[in-house]
């Protein structure tokens, strides 16, 4: 008896080049999942249109249809759940999520974040690492919690900032990076290796006492 593929539903704004990573990982045969819904918060986002070309069903909901925020991630879990998700990936979904809404999902919902969290949480990161004198930049894949990007770290991509770097420049180097970050971190996950325990995330059994890196051959325990 051949098991199913893990069923995932996808939140994005945007163009959605982090589900078309998604897409592309799963096409070859590197992310063994089933997306059976892409759900956005922007009925022009791209990322609508690529699920479309994929044939996932799509969800297109107005937050400004809603008497307020949590009447809105309500009814928009609620669309997910009985999709038959069983994980829930936020790729550049970007509004803040009512903790009831969420709820239900906790060890379930991941994120990727544009900064090494706990650095900068929320708006213009590539900035702020700018602006701070950084010598490294990256992305991070966590687990979602009410606090915004606060959920615990799972796996983290790390570039070095180059002499020159403006923000524009930062943000196109990293994002290859978070391609490829986001689809091996869900593949862990689907896999049933790694789990969050309610206090940190467990590869193979283990916790992680700290994220997991991405390598020239994918995601590795840090040294």
């Amino acid at each position: 008896m051949t098991s199913q593929p893990p069923r995932v539903a996808v939140l994005a704004s945007g163009r959605g080049s982090n589900l078309a990573a998604l897409l592309d990982a799963r096409e070859h045969g590197e992310l063994p999942v089933e997306f059976v819904l892409v759900g956005s918060d922007k009925a022009s986002a791209g990322a609508l249109r690529l699920a479309e070309a994929a044939n996932i069903p799509t969800l297109a909901l107005d937050p400004r249809s809603y008497p307020d925020r949590l009447a809105f991630d309500l009814d928009l879990f609620q669309r997910i759940g009985a999709s038959g998700a069983e994980w829930l990936v936020l790729a550049g979904f970007m509004r803040i999520i009512d903790g009831a809404a969420l709820r239900p999902w906790a060890g379930r919902m991941i994120n990727i974040h544009p900064s090494l969290l706990p650095k900068y949480r929320g708006l213009h990161t590539h900035r702020r690492a700018l602006e701070a004198g950084d010598r490294e930049h990256g992305a991070s894949v966590h687990f979602v919690t009410a606090e915004l990007d606060g959920g615990p770290v799972i796996a983290q991509a790390r570039l070095t900032i180059e002499a020159g770097d403006d923000e524009q420049q930062l943000a196109h180097r990293l994002l290859p990076l978070e391609h490829r970050l986001l689809p091996a971190t869900l593949a862990l996950l689907a896999s049933g290796r790694l789990q969050w325990d309610g206090h940190a995330p467990c590869l193979d059994g283990r916790p992680l006492h700290a994220p997991l890196l991405l390598g020239e051959h994918g995601l590795r325990l840090a040294e």
